[in-house]
């Protein structure tokens, strides 16, 4: 079957997210990276492009409209016999990857742990990576036989960690330019590998981030009656602010603020001046989460206030849902049955969980995908953004053909 993922090649996939896995990069930082999966493109062939900021990459296949409005876009591989100038009529398909890893420890016992302290690829995006390359490279092989019938992009974004996430930048460098439908995947340790989630609409939620400031005069212990209780004030807001928002907006909206942080005072019998809260807003809902910002101002400011305290409040807006377009989603499913059949797709709930890839969603149709990770017969939990996330690697077979199937289904649709 064409775009069938070689063995040679799956094992070369394997090492090289190892590789990846040993040497996680911070958003914004991934130098190595880029220069890991440029340097493989380039050995393939193509002519990957990096990103103004320095960290992440965009490489056409096939001929595609370049970001500046060129006939043919720098990091095009045009197969012979193929004419680019019509290429350059034809929408882009784009596939997604993100580079970057977290602020955490590596708490596995494998022979590809981390090998930088406190930095771990617990949320997949090293396989993201490598699944979006191995596609690039299977289509590119596809292109110089004359048999890649629709122009493809591969976009390696930066910083997905780092809110509002690095998709913004990549979209004002023009990845979308030219770009009529994006797809990407992402790792679910819930999902047995070989098997992927699917739904459409909205598949992940908003996500905010939230820094709260107190103060008040503080005091001693014995008269708490003639200072600002700060700590009770601080614990007021972290109760009360998520019940009261949960009165003030409809609840099918799924607004939500968790605290990830509390801190205040050095003793045991002084009542702080300084008290510190952060946390996130996340929200199920488009319209809800555009109304967020005001709503939990007012209920932050509500709570402190009746404690005595003043606060200082950060809100950092961050990412919308993910919306997955009907038609890409079906191209998706459609893609997945050809490869392992229609058992090999389920529906997917909607996540909690935030990702910029929505930012894309906003300019072009496209849809994520949820790829199962999880070793079949495994009841352990590994969980997203935890110190021993690992994945079944066949998960990367998986994904590769899944992406490079949906780019020939693609290039056949209207």
């Amino acid at each position: 079957m064409p775009g069938t993922l070689p063995d040679a090649l799956f094992a070369e996939l394997v090492a090289f997210r190892r590789d990846l896995h040993m040497h996680p990069e911070l958003g914004n930082q991934e130098f190595r990276t880029t220069a890991a999966v440029k340097a493989r493109l380039e050995h393939a062939g193509l002519a990957p492009r990096v990103l103004p900021a320095g960290t992440g990459l965009v490489c056409d296949i096939g001929s595609a409209p370049a970001p500046d409005g060129d006939a043919t876009a720098p990091g095009t591989a045009t197969a012979p016999g193929m004419d680019p100038a019509p290429g350059t009529d034809r929408p882009v398909l784009a596939l997604r990857a993100d580079l970057d890893a977290l602020p955490i420890p590596d708490t596995k016992t494998v022979s590809y742990r981390s090998t930088i302290p406190h930095r771990a690829h617990a949320c997949g995006h090293d396989v993201h990576t490598t699944v979006v390359l191995g596609a690039g490279l299977v289509l590119a092989a596809l292109a110089r036989e004359g048999r890649l019938p629709h122009p493809v992009r591969l976009i390696f974004q930066p910083a997905e960690e780092v809110l509002p996430g690095g998709a913004p930048d990549a979209i004002e460098a023009g990845v979308l330019d030219g770009v009529g439908r994006i797809l990407a995947v992402h790792c679910d340790p819930r999902v047995d590998a070989g098997r992927i989630g699917l739904r459409t609409g909205p598949i992940t939620s908003a996500c905010d981030r939230l820094e709260v400031s107190l103060d008040g005069p503080g005091g001693h212990t014995a008269r708490p009656h003639l200072t600002t209780d700060l700590v009770t004030a601080a614990a007021k807001v972290a109760t009360e602010v998520p019940a009261l928002l949960a009165r003030r907006v409809d609840t099918r909206s799924g607004l939500v603020v968790t605290w990830g942080r509390l801190e205040t005072g050095h003793a045991c019998n002084v009542i702080p001046q300084h008290a510190e809260l952060s946390g996130t807003v996340r929200c199920l809902d488009l319209p809800a989460w555009r109304a967020a910002p005001d709503l939990v101002h007012a209920a932050i400011d509500e709570i402190a206030t009746l404690g005595g305290a003043k606060s200082e409040i950060n809100y950092v807006r961050g990412v919308p849902p993910v919306v997955n377009e009907h038609g890409a989603t079906e191209l998706l499913a459609d893609a997945m049955t050809a490869r392992r059949g229609a058992d090999a797709v389920e529906d997917t709930e909607q996540s909690l969980g935030g990702e910029d890839f929505s930012w894309y969603l906003e300019r072009v149709p496209g849809a994520m995908a949820r790829l199962g990770v999880r070793r079949p017969g495994d009841t352990s939990r590994r969980d997203l953004h935890c110190g021993d996330f690992d994945v079944d690697e066949n998960a990367i077979r998986i994904g590769v053909e899944l992406f490079t199937a949906a780019a020939l289904l693609d290039g056949h649709r209207p």
